[in-house]
């Protein structure tokens, strides 16, 4: 009896062990499965995602890249809205994914650029929402804020809407009949993206009649111009969010804007289709005068052409290269049209509101051609394996039927352009001898063709030998060995190229040019 009580106890005492062990084992992988962090920003991987998701009801996702250089600017902005919104009492917070370790998460959420930004709202793994705000710290802090609370505050009587409406330089409130109806859930969708407005919405009768309103309207309030605009919602239609958000975007500007660190993304975020520039030294009485007949002109186009003051000695200088300008040069007047960067000038410019609407006018009816940018070229253009091309040379150079050309254009500013400028180089070296066989540069930034458009840096293009005027986009490795693959097989690569490794020295990465030469903030795979 005592041999077999010993035993039993033997048995049960291995059985406590067992478990003890199951439950140490839970514990590490618990602790395993825990997101660590970075500078506030939890550290994320196909192990942990599952758990941060559960415990986190808004988790806004950096996908990067290691050596992506937008990624690695974007990282201070990123650590610091870590840190002031985990100092908030909203439930957000903010990781990251190294999806070139985490190919599975890559795969799973189609990430084809860095960094790309994706927010998981209530554990949902399956619809993540595109980030749609600014790169910076102060718009990713504000397009949180806005996803944790109500996008529109309710305003129930008229103090209330006052109070409201005096608060902030431009406000919008959305007046409806009934706060469940489409219209209202459409104003809803507009208050959630659109970050940097106040959105309120009214339902009570004594606000319609204290505005003056009988039916659904949206109005913008706003201290500068005039005042008030108001949206009135189509009984039949409904309310269009893409529509609505343009409206806001447009009529939320002042008439005529002053470009300054402050308006910029104001300016581009209006996506207005043109843009008329006064160039002008604020520190002249006899130019600041210049700006009446400029804002009597501006009122007809709204909308279709945005109004932008540039103090060529202030915050302006920097965008005065992108113009072939230089503070000498004010006061001028220059159109851009901003889906291809193209520029024009008046024969001379003259600064009366009549001048300045009939100029505008005639360059929308495409009455004026481009102002194209040259340089002048070196006299040693030709001295190096890597001919330097200007605007005012490339058509003979490119354009030679007894010539293979080959073309980078880029930017000075561009790293991508940096990362392969020793392989352009060693091009250049290897076919200097070859009498068929051009290696040519042009800096885009101070140079522009009239039949060709460059939207990023590096853009490579090859002009074959021959009638035409053929022109062939590279879109391969950057690298000397598949650069030469490609001119031996008469500017094609064979059917399965090389892989390509996604570092930047030979990855097909570029920096794509934003509105006044500025660089855009992904990198595309």
């Amino acid at each position: 009896l005592m041999l077999s009580l010993a035993c039993l106890g033997l048995a049960l005492g291995g059985e406590e062990e067992d478990g003890e062990v199951v439950e140490e084992e839970e514990e590490e992988n618990m602790l395993l499965d825990e997101p660590g962090e970075e500078d506030g920003v939890l550290v994320l991987h196909e192990h942990n995602l599952a758990r941060a998701l559960s415990e986190h009801q808004l988790l806004l996702v950096e996908f990067y890249a290691p050596w992506c250089g937008h990624c690695q600017r974007l990282a201070p902005a990123f650590a610091q809205a870590a840190t002031v919104l985990r100092n908030e009492s909203i439930p957000a917070r903010l990781g990251k994914v190294d999806a070139t370790a985490q190919v599975a998460l890559a795969n799973e959420f189609n990430i084809t650029s860095y960094p790309t930004l994706k927010l998981f709202r209530n554990g949902n793994r399956t619809h993540p929402v595109a980030y749609t705000g600014r790169m910076d710290t102060e718009g990713i802090v504000r397009w949180m804020r806005r996803r944790a609370s109500p996008s529109a505050t309710l305003l129930q009587d008229t103090d209330t809407a006052a109070d409201f409406i005096s608060s902030q330089d431009v406000v919008v409130v959305g007046f409806f009949k009934d706060l469940g109806s489409e219209a209202a859930q459409a104003f809803y969708e507009v208050a959630s993206e659109v970050v940097d407005m106040l959105f309120g919405v009214a339902e009570a009768d004594e606000l319609f009649q204290a505005y003056g309103l009988s039916a659904d309207t949206i109005c913008l309030f706003k201290k500068f111009d005039e005042g008030r605009t108001d949206f009135p919602v189509d009984p039949a239609q409904g309310l269009d969010a893409a529509e609505l958000t343009q409206l806001l975007r447009v009529h939320s500007l002042e008439l005529v804007m002053e470009f300054t660190n402050e308006t910029s993304d104001q300016i581009f975020g209006a996506k207005i289709p043109h843009h008329m520039l006064l160039f002008l030294n604020k520190s002249s009485s006899a130019q600041l005068a210049l700006q009446d007949g400029f804002r009597a002109a501006a009122g007809a186009f709204r909308g279709k052409v945005l109004f932008v003051v540039v103090d060529v000695t202030g915050y302006g200088t920097d965008v005065l290269p992108f113009f072939g300008l230089t503070p000498t040069d004010a006061p001028t007047l220059r159109l851009v049209k901003m889906e291809n960067n193209r520029k024009y000038r008046m024969d001379q410019d003259t600064f009366s509101d009549t001048a300045i609407h009939t100029f505008i006018q005639a360059v929308l009816d495409g009455k004026v051609k481009p102002h194209l940018l040259s340089a002048e070229p070196p006299e040693d253009w030709d001295a190096r394996p890597v001919k330097v091309l200007v605007g005012k040379t490339f058509e003979q150079v490119a354009f030679d039927e007894t010539k293979n050309v080959f073309v980078k254009f880029y930017a000075p500013w561009c790293s991508h352009c940096h990362a392969m400028a020793a392989a352009w180089e060693e091009l250049g070296e290897r076919y200097k001898d070859h009498e068929d066989i051009v290696i040519a540069e042009l800096d885009a930034t101070a140079n522009e063709l009239e039949n060709i458009v460059i939207n990023g840096f590096p853009t490579l293009h090859y002009f074959p030998a021959g009638p035409g005027r053929k022109m062939v986009e590279y879109k391969s490795a950057r690298d000397v060995e598949t650069f030469s693959k490609f001119l031996e097989n008469g500017g094609m690569l064979p059917e399965e190229p090389p892989a390509v490794p996604k570092t930047p020295e030979n990855s097909t990465d570029r920096e794509e040019l934003s509105p006044l030469g500025t660089a855009e903030t992904r990198d595309e795979l």
